[in-house]
Formats: C-alpha cells, sequence, structure tokens
C-alpha cells in the first residue's frame, strides 16, 4: 500500500467517502421519518456499493482507493476501536468463550471441507471455502491460497461466495434479534462467531448495541487469531513441515497487535476519556468508508457466475457454523 501514490488513491477513496455521505443520510432520513433506524448507515454502505458497482461496473482508476479504503483504513477502524476496550470486558468472557472459539472453528472447517467435497468441488477450492466460512472470510483466503498453491479460479469462486453470504449475513442478523431472545451480549458472540469479516460483524451488531459490538469484535478477532495456526498445519501437510516463506505478519495481522495494544492503553488508563471517544467516532467513520469500498468490492454478476454448487456449499457450511455457535451458547449459559 505505501507504494501506491497519493492522487491514485483520491478517486476510489474520494467515491467510498461519497458513498459513505449517502449511507449516513439515509440513515438520518429514517429517525426523521419514522424515529428510528431500521437499517444501520452501515448496511446501507455495503448494498449502495455493491448496487453502484453492479450497475455501472468499476472504472480502473477508482480500485486502489477502494483496496486503500477497503483494508488500510478499515484495519486502522479496528486498532483505533480497541480503545474502547478494557482487559477487564476481556475477562469478563471466560475462558470458556476462547474454547467455544477454538473448538467450533476446528469443527467447522472438517464439516465445511466434508460438504465442499460431497458436493464435488475440489480439494484446493473446498479448502479455501472451509478457511473463508470458518475462520474470516477473504482474509483467510487469500491467506490459505499460496499455501495450497490455489488457482485463481479457486481464488476467484471461493471470495464471490463470502462476499455474497457475507453481506446477506449483516442484512438479516440485525432483524432476527429481536425474534431470537438473545442478550445483547449473546447476539454479539453469536454474530462474532458466523459473520465472516471483521468490518461486517461491526456491521450487524452496530444496530444492537455496545455491548453487542464489543464481544462480537473480541469474538471476531479470536477467530481471525485461529488464522496463524490453520496456516502452519495447511502448510505443514503439502510441504512436509516446512515453515520457510510465512511471515509473522501472514500469521498475525498488524491490526490485532494495534488493537490488543489500544486495549492494554486502555486498561491501564493511558488513554484520555475525550481520546477514546474520539477513537470511537473515528473508528465508526472510517469502518463505514470501509464497508461502502468493500461493497464497491462485490459485482453480484460475477458471484451468480461463481457456480451454484460453490454458492450452496457456502450456505450449508454458514448454516452448520450457525448451529454450533447457537449450541455453544446454549452451553455457555447453561454452565453458568
Amino acid at each position: 500500500m505505501q507504494k501506491l501514490g497519493f492522487s491514485k488513491i483520491v478517486p476510489g477513496l474520494a467515491v467510498s467517502a461519497l458513498i459513505t455521505g449517502l449511507a449516513q443520510a439515509l440513515a438520518v432520513a429514517q429517525d426523521a421519518i419514522i424515529g428510528h433506524q431500521l437499517v444501520d448507515g452501515l448496511v446501507f454502505a455495503i448494498v449502495l456499493g455493491t448496487l453502484f458497482h453492479t450497475a455501472f461496473g468499476l472504472w480502473p482508476s477508482l480500485k486502489a482507493g477502494i483496496a486503500f479504503s477497503a483494508k488500510f483504513l478499515l484495519e486502522f477502524a479496528i486498532v483505533l476501536l480497541g480503545a474502547s476496550i478494557s482487559a477487564a470486558s476481556v475477562t469478563q468472557t471466560g475462558t470458556g468463550i476462547v474454547a467455544m472459539v477454538a473448538i467450533i472453528v476446528s469443527l467447522s472447517l472438517i464439516i465445511s471441507y466434508s460438504i465442499c467435497r460431497l458436493l464435488g468441488l475440489t480439494d484446493h477450492l473446498a479448502t479455501l471455502v472451509a478457511c473463508g466460512n470458518s475462520i474470516c472470510g477473504n482474509s483467510a483466503i487469500v491467506a490459505a491460497a499460496p499455501v495450497i498453491g490455489a488457482e485463481s479460479d479457486d481464488v476467484a469462486a471461493s471470495i464471490a461466495f463470502t462476499a455474497a453470504l457475507g453481506i446477506v449475513v449483516v442484512l438479516l442478523l440485525p432483524w432476527l434479534f429481536p425474534l431470537s431472545r438473545m442478550s445483547q451480549w449473546q447476539y454479539g458472540v453469536f454474530a462474532g462467531m458466523t459473520v465472516y469479516a471483521v468490518p461486517q460483524v461491526l456491521a450487524a451488531t452496530a444496530p444492537i448495541g455496545l455491548a453487542s459490538v464489543h464481544i462480537g469484535t473480541l469474538v471476531k478477532l479470536m477467530r481471525v487469531l485461529m488464522l496463524g495456526p490453520v496456516v502452519l498445519m495447511l502448510r505443514f501437510k503439502g510441504n512436509h513441515g516446512a515453515v520457510a516463506g510465512l511471515s509473522v505478519s501472514r500469521l498475525v495481522p498488524w491490526f490485532i497487535v494495534g488493537f490488543f495494544a489500544m486495549m492494554a492503553l486502555r486498561s491501564f488508563n493511558l488513554i484520555p476519556d475525550v481520546a477514546v471517544d474520539a477513537a470511537k467516532t473515528s473508528s465508526t467513520l472510517l469502518t463505514t468508508i470501509s464497508m461502502a469500498a468493500l461493497g464497491l468490492s462485490v459485482n453480484m454478476r460475477t458471484v451468480f457466475a461463481s457456480g451454484g454448487r460453490v454458492l450452496l456449499a457456502g450456505v450449508l457450511s454458514l448454516v452448520a457454523l450457525g448451529a454450533m455457535s447457537f449450541g455453544g451458547l446454549l452451553l455457555l449459559s447453561a454452565g453458568s
């Protein structure tokens, strides 16, 4: 990203910001018309970005700025989010959450891979879909692809399924909350366990409440941390134990380190309250811009062209992950 000139980033960043402004305006309009927001600005940003790309395509001059917005701005927003979470809130989650995340991610990898193979997907494509579904969507797919030697077509098809299903889940989960009888905390855990990407977790939990945002983000980051062990496992499997070429940044992304560093500063009261408020506001704004860019990266025509079996495998894998996550929540509630 550092190699990109500022002038190359500006057009795509401007379009992402413009869509963000329109999304926020639609969110505010709901307050004026019906007295509350049925759809959050983050969700509007995803949908508007996707509609723009699908209807008009994506001009080459916009791609650098959109990639910058969807990746770097998002990662920076996650770092800022760490300033609003203290270690005390983490310890309150208990060791049960950590164990649940590790067990469910492991089971999901096995079940998702098995579903894909039963539907006739290749070993490489099944592995990518399983990683994307179980860990962190596109990030897991991109990290796993070079390790297993996946073809570009397999990468494109698996990313298409995460793009489509990820948006569907973000749109549906907040609507299901009133019917689920979950607390904000339980809903946040469920969202963190089932939604593919970190920004999508923020979009799915923001309409419910700050408690859901915090626990959902923590659970999601726990899933992301599973990426390191899984990539190592794939490298061992494919290269008889060789781990050369795997960088620390691939196994533990910088924004996770930054998130926990900010959380540590917050825990020791080294961040003033006024700075915490500014970090929250900045994180929300940058996340919304990132969601607009994420939507701009999705062309629904490409998604539907990726093949029905891939989408079916993704749907069934997501259902399995959701069922296991709900079961895990029941066990945690029974044990508390």
